[in-house]
């Protein structure tokens, strides 16, 4: 199950590890990426930290961490590929994976219907 902030990372739970990246729509939104910014494994965390840094033809953008927890692993493809996020933001172009996270911090996330409900309300 993918959880999501209003400020449109997802993390997705998987074991004791969380997946985090940027939702589809903040990748539309963004245009296409052509620089990302990764943390580095072993960096700690506490929500709302600056993970790092999408770069577009249009803009960039922070990311923050959208759970606290350790980088116990980074999307290496998206250094030569930035592109992953445009083409596959919730699978393939997914940031990094964090493990020692506070699960509890996910009660304060929407799960994937309220997301949808959230992005139908900003796009009126």
């Amino acid at each position: 199950m993918k959880y999501y902030t209003e400020d449109h990372e997802w993390v997705e739970i998987v074991g004791d590890e969380a997946t985090v990246g940027i939702s589809e729509y903040a990748a539309d939104e963004l245009g296409d990426i052509t620089y990302v910014e990764l943390p580095e494994e072993e960096d700690d965390f506490i929500i709302g930290d600056r993970l790092g840094e999408v770069e577009s033809v249009n803009s960039s953008s922070d990311i923050y961490s959208p759970i606290s927890g350790t980088v116990s692993q980074v999307n290496e493809a998206l250094a030569d590929e930035p592109g992953l996020i445009n083409e596959s933001p919730e699978e393939k172009g997914w940031l990094c994976r964090l493990v020692n996270f506070d699960s509890s911090e996910l009660d304060d996330m929407m799960n994937e219907d309220a997301y949808r409900k959230y992005l139908r309300k900003l796009n009126r």
